[in-house]
């Protein structure tokens, strides 16, 4: 787990104990979205600093959210991240058969091939 993530855990687990925490779950997806619009309106204000700072506020209550659902965030990411290079192997894989760089349509060729392997990740978990 990444030092920042592993920090935000700790950090959260104690304001927990002292009884600083959400009253429920809905109020933690409210704040999610509020977190995600700021990010939005630093993103449009072209702040760099303070993109940095949303997207840290995002982050944070990502893993605070995790640690309500009970996920570790980190295996979640890793999980995520196995799919995501899995997925993309497959775009690779595929490249002599798409449209060149720079063609209009390239972009929506590798989208193809995406839900492709998203397809047949579903298939074979239905299998097992």
């Amino acid at each position: 787990m990444s030092d920042a993530m592993e920090q935000a855990l700790r950090l959260q687990r104690r304001a927990v104990a002292i009884g600083f925490d959400w009253r429920d779950i809905d109020e933690m997806w409210d704040k999610l979205l509020e977190e995600v619009d700021e990010l939005r309106e630093a993103v449009a204000g072209d702040d760099p600093e303070c993109v940095r700072e949303e997207l840290g506020d995002v982050l944070f209550m990502v893993v605070n959210l995790a640690r309500q659902l009970g996920v570790d965030p980190d295996v979640a990411l890793s999980g995520t991240n196995a799919k995501f290079q899995g997925r993309f192997a497959r775009i690779e894989a595929e490249l002599d058969r798409l449209p060149p760089p720079g063609d209009p349509g390239r972009l929506d060729a590798m989208e193809a091939v995406w839900q492709s392997a998203k397809a047949d990740e579903k298939r074979h978990k239905r299998r097992r």
